[in-house]
């Protein structure tokens, strides 16, 4: 896997750190795809199994809270790319990024309404008017910000939790949740209509509060935390202070998986709803710990030859990210919703898991294959299209 050094030419080690998030993505985005109890306290009646109940466990302590966590990283670091890149064409680039962000937005919601209502484009294009304003920020304050903002955020759901004891729970909440969930299944088994009648149900119902106010916070400031190492340059060459990534590692690491085991443990349907504050609360603030953690730990690995394989794999993957996304929610909506074969609540989590190791499986070698004759992914082109205000090279010829 050749790694680029100079900051003009694409960074393998980036693209392939971005294709390991997409793969985590697609491990916490399937469970909603496949079940209405995805996430919740409240146990499926199908799947209740130890099996069931464990692999749900496992994928809430690995998996949930950082993944997108560390795409929103790569997505501030990238900024810092997009700033050199419009500096050295002599581009403004405030209007540039602007007309990015509302591809962005268009995509989300379009993405939202017709596929997955857990999109995050969206998120990151109002995010993303924030970020614009802090794109003079001192590296230093910058990172001062994003650690400011985990904690206060954690704190105040910690608080929620600790109320939310004083606060019974309604005794008919298990029966209407599972009211809710036999609603869904009818919806999105029933009509291609109905399917994006409950996608727009539960964005104005619940799914709103959860991007603003639980994964908002945290998205931003891990956009802030990629943009203070962004300009500091410090992907171009990770390596050059190996200790850094192995002491991110050592810090990061055990509390991080200690707070998602928390995390996980609280949402098991025996502990009860009032724990799941005070567990979200506690995955909240360790999840960033466990990604940078992760993202160490990737970038340590390359250095390795079988490292050095997934990397040549993965960076295709995610140099189309955005291409990726889409179409795992595309391929997803048709497997699980009346899109395609509607298996909606008939997929136990570990045939769940199975499947989403297959979709990505096929995602890298067909990312490569494109890749090799084409200069940018298709919605990747549309969306630089959109940014530059010119069409840029579809194949790849053109572009060399």
């Amino acid at each position: 896997m050749a790694i680029a050094t100079d900051t003009r030419a694409r960074l393998a080690q980036v693209d392939a750190l971005r294709g390991f998030a997409l793969f985590g993505i697609l491990v916490v985005n399937i469970g909603v795809f496949a079940s209405p109890f995805y996430g919740a306290s409240t146990p499926d009646p199908a799947y209740s199994r130890p099996l069931d109940l464990t692999v749900g466990w496992l994928v809430a302590w690995l998996f949930e809270t950082k993944f997108y966590l560390l795409f929103s990283f790569l997505f501030g670091y990238s900024f810092t790319l997009q700033m050199a890149a419009a500096e050295r064409s002599q581009a403004a680039f405030a209007p540039r990024f602007l007309r990015r962000l509302a591809g962005l937005a268009i995509l989300g919601l379009a993405h939202a309404v017709l596929f997955y209502q857990g999109d995050i484009l969206v998120t990151y294009a109002l995010l993303g008017l924030a970020l614009l304003l802090c794109r003079r920020m001192d590296p230093g304050r910058a990172l001062r910000g994003a650690l400011w903002l985990i904690v206060l955020a954690a704190m105040a759901w910690a608080i929620l939790g600790a109320l939310s004891f004083l606060d019974p729970v309604q005794t008919g909440y298990a029966a209407q949740y599972k009211a809710d969930a036999l609603a869904s299944i009818e919806a999105y088994r029933g009509t291609i209509g109905s399917t994006i009648e409950q996608h727009i149900k539960e964005l104005i119902e619940t799914i709103w509060f959860t991007v603003l106010f639980v994964q908002g916070p945290f998205v931003f400031a891990m956009f802030l935390l990629g943009y203070a190492l962004g300009r500091r340059n410090a992907l171009a060459d990770p390596w050059r202070a190996p200790r850094a990534l192995w002491l991110l590692c050592a810090l990061g690491l055990l509390p991080g998986l200690a707070g998602a085991a928390v995390y996980a443990t609280t949402a098991l349907p025996w502990i009860g709803v009032a724990w799941e504050l005070p567990g979200l609360a506690v995955g909240l603030l360790t999840a960033p710990l466990l990604s940078m953690s992760y993202a160490a730990a990737f970038l340590l690995a390359l250095r390795t030859r079988p490292g050095r394989r997934a990397g040549v794999w993965l960076a295709p993957a995610g140099r189309m990210a955005l291409t990726n996304y889409l179409m795992q929610s595309v391929v997803c909506a048709f497997l699980f919703t009346a899109w395609g074969l509607r298996l909606f609540a008939s997929v136990s989590p570990l045939a769940a898991f199975g499947i989403a190791v297959v979709i990505f499986a096929a995602q890298m070698p067909l990312s490569a294959w494109w890749l090799r004759r084409h200069a940018y992914g298709p919605v990747e082109w549309f969306l630089r299209a959109l940014t530059i205000g010119a069409w840029p090279p579809w194949r790849r010829a053109q572009a060399d």
